[in-house]
């Protein structure tokens, strides 16, 4: 089994190390770790729909740079940190998967960092396609 991994060494809020890889590939599989609203190492300012927009952006971006897409997703997982932002963070998550929507969780969480939201995401396309 081959195994590759993706963003190792990113920076996050005050410029420290992240632990951990941004996704990991293992024989057609994508793990992508669980993204929040950051831009350049810092959470951005805004709303859970700023907020979802950026966060859905940052877990996009890691799926094209492993040659994966939306239509690749199988689950999904989801954490809030207010509970009444969930029909907003509906909304906006449906523009980007409605047409190709994966198994979802979606929790109400105290968060690690300072966000609204963060998602996570297992993604599986056969070799060769």
């Amino acid at each position: 089994m081959s195994i590759k991994r993706y963003g190792t060494g990113q920076n996050g809020a005050g410029g420290k190390t992240l632990p951990f890889a941004r996704a990991v590939e293992a024989d057609g599989w994508l793990y992508v770790s669980g993204q929040v609203a950051m831009e350049n190492g810092e959470i951005i300012d805004g709303n859970i729909i700023a907020q979802t927009h950026k966060t859905i952006a940052n877990v996009l971006a890691i799926l094209k740079e492993a040659d994966y897409g939306v239509e690749h997703l199988v689950r999904v997982g989801v954490w809030l940190d207010d509970p009444r932002d969930f029909w907003s963070f509906n909304k906006i998550y449906q523009e980007y998967f409605g047409e190709h929507p994966p198994a979802r969780a979606c929790v109400q969480s105290s968060m690690m960092v300072d966000c609204k939201v963060e998602i996570d995401c297992i993604a599986y396309k056969p070799k060769g396609t």
